[in-house]
C-alpha cells in the first residue's frame, strides 16, 4: 500500500471508529450463504420502500435473498468507511455518494463495474443522465456506481406572492435578482422573510449551498495546484452575499437553519423563496401540503457562471473484496433500472419513484404528470452541472457543493461553523474567511507535497 492510501485509511478508519460501535448495534446478522447477498444502506424513504419490494420481486425472480442493514446516514457512512477501508467484504453493496466513489475507487476499495455493464445491454447505461454518470466515473476511466436517485438544487418561490407584488420570476435567474426578489417580497405577508438559505453548520448543510455560489461568483476552494482561495476576492465577495442576504432577508435564527427548517419554512408560509435541493419538491407537492401547487421551481441563480446547481446522488458500489460481485450486479441492475421505477410507479405511486437519475423517466407519461411543476426543471438542472468543471478555473478534482477528497468533510464543517457565527453576528466575514484559510492551506499543502 502507497503511503497516500495507507493515509486515506488510517483518515477514515480513525474517524469511523469512534461511532461505529453505536451503529453496529441491531444491524441483525448477516447472510453467509451463496445466494445471499449483504447490502448496507442508509435509511431514507425510498431505500425503505426498496427493502420492501426486494423479497417479492428480486428474490423471487433470481433466488438471490438480499440481507439488508439499515442506518441512518452518520452512522452509515461511518461503518461503510471502516468495512471498506479495511476490505473485511462483510458488505457485498453498499450505498455511496458521488463525494465517495471517486476516492473508493483511487484506493481499489470497488470493483469496476464496466464489465458487468457491458454484459447487461438491457441495464442501458446511456440512459443515465450525463453529469450523474460522469459522477461516478473515476480518473481510470471507469464506472464505480451506479445512481438509485440524484438530485441537484434550484430556486423555490412563492408564486401567488410574487404576482401579488408585481415580480416575475426568470426561468434562469441572477443572485442579483434574487437579492432584489428578496427585499420586495420581506414582509409581504405577515411573518413572511424574503428567502431561506442555510445557515446551519456542517459540510454537508450550509457548506453545500454556499459553494455553488461561490463557484457562480468565480471563486473556488483550491486552484488545480492545491492553492487554497478562501481570502480571494471572489471567494470573499460570494461569501459576502450570502452571509448579507440572509441576515437582511432570511429567515429568524438562520444560523442554526438547515435544509429541514428551510423546508418547515416555505411550507408553512414564512418565507418567499428558498434555494436549495430538487428533492424538496415532493414534499412542497405533497397530497397534505399547505402550499401544494403555490410553488414556482426555476434553476439555480447564476453570476458568471451559465448554471450553478449542484449534483448529489446516492448509488450502489460493490465491494472490491466481494466474493459474489456478479450476483452484487443483478441487485444493482434491478434496484436502478428502468423496470425498478415502473415497480414502484405502479405499486406505491408515481411521486415516490426515485428520480433525477434516468433520461427515460422524464418521458414517462405517469411520472410527469406526477411531478407536475417540477420534473422538468429538476431535469434541466442535473443535465447542466457539471462535476468536473463548475466554476471558471480548472479544478484540482470533481465537485459542485464539495471538494472531492476525505478531508474535506472535516475542513468544510470547520468553514462552516466559522462562516455561520459570521451570520449570527460573532464575527465578520473577513474574520471567518482568514481562519479557514488557514486551515485549508493545511489540507492543500499535504496534497501539494504527493
Amino acid at each position: 500500500m502507497s503511503r497516500n492510501r495507507h493515509r486515506l485509511r488510517t483518515l477514515i478508519v480513525a474517524a469511523a471508529a469512534g461511532s461505529l460501535l453505536t451503529a453496529c448495534a441491531g444491524a441483525g446478522g448477516l447472510g453467509t450463504d451463496e445466494n445471499t447477498i449483504n447490502v448496507l444502506m442508509v435509511n431514507n424513504p425510498q431505500m425503505t420502500e426498496l427493502q420492501k419490494l426486494t423479497a417479492k420481486h428480486f428474490t423471487a425472480e433470481t433466488g438471490i435473498k438480499v440481507n439488508f442493514t439499515v442506518l441512518p446516514e452518520n452512522d452509515v457512512r461511518d461503518k461503510i468507511s471502516q468495512d471498506f477501508a479495511n476490505q473485511a467484504g462483510q458488505y457485498d453493496v453498499a450505498t455511496l455518494s458521488n463525494f465517495e466513489i471517486p476516492f473508493y475507487a483511487e484506493n481499489d476499495w470497488l470493483h469496476p463495474l464496466d464489465e458487468h455493464i457491458a454484459g447487461d445491454p438491457g441495464f442501458d447505461q446511456d440512459d443515465i443522465l450525463e453529469p450523474v454518470r460522469e459522477s461516478l466515473t473515476a480518473e481510470d476511466g471507469k464506472v464505480y456506481g451506479e445512481p438509485f436517485y440524484g438530485e441537484s438544487s434550484f430556486l423555490m418561490y412563492r408564486k401567488d406572492v410574487f404576482e401579488e407584488q408585481g415580480l416575475k420570476m426568470p426561468d434562469k435567474p441572477t443572485w442579483e435578482q434574487v437579492a432584489e426578489f428578496a427585499a420586495k417580497t420581506d414582509g409581504a405577508r405577515e411573518g413572511m422573510k424574503g428567502i431561506c438559505l442555510r445557515g446551519l453548520p456542517g459540510w454537508g448543510e450550509m457548506i453545500a449551498p454556499l459553494t455553488t455560489v461561490v463557484n457562480t461568483f468565480g471563486g473556488t476552494w483550491f486552484t488545480e495546484d492545491w492553492e487554497a482561495k478562501l481570502t480571494s476576492p471572489e471567494f470573499t465577495a460570494a461569501t459576502e452575499f450570502y452571509v448579507g442576504l440572509v441576515r437582511e432577508h432570511g429567515q429568524a435564527g438562520a444560523a442554526q437553519s438547515g435544509y429541514a427548517e428551510c423546508l418547515n419554512n416555505l411550507t408553512q408560509g414564512n418565507t418567499a423563496m428558498w434555494y436549495d435541493a430538487t428533492a424538496a419538491a415532493g414534499s412542497l407537492e405533497a397530497a397534505d401540503s399547505p402550499v401544494k401547487g403555490k410553488i414556482g421551481y426555476v434553476q439555480a441563480p447564476v453570476a458568471e457562471t451559465d448554471s450553478s446547481g449542484w449534483l448529489y446522488t446516492w448509488a450502489w458500489g460493490v465491494q472490491q473484496a466481494s466474493k459474489k460481485p456478479d450476483k452484487a450486479w443483478e441487485f444493482i441492475s434491478w434496484a436502478s433500472g428502468k423496470d425498478y421505477e415502473r415497480l414502484v410507479g405502479e405499486e406505491i405511486g408515481w411521486a415516490n419513484v426515485p428520480a433525477g437519475k434516468r433520461s427515460s423517466t422524464y418521458d414517462h407519461p405517469e411520472y410527469r404528470k406526477a411531478s407536475g411543476t417540477f420534473g422538468d426543471v429538476t431535469r434541466r438542472s442535473i443535465e447542466s452541472a457539471d462535476p468536473r468543471d463548475p466554476g471558471v478555473q480548472p479544478r484540482p478534482t470533481i465537485g459542485v457543493q464539495f471538494v472531492d477528497i476525505p478531508e474535506f468533510s472535516d475542513l468544510g464543517t470547520k468553514v462552516s461553523h466559522e462562516l455561520s457565527a459570521a451570520i449570527a453576528g460573532r464575527q465578520s466575514v473577513a474574520s471567518a474567511l482568514k481562519k479557514s484559510q488557514a486551515m485549508a492551506e493545511e489540507v492543500g499543502e499535504e496534497y501539494q507535497q504527493r
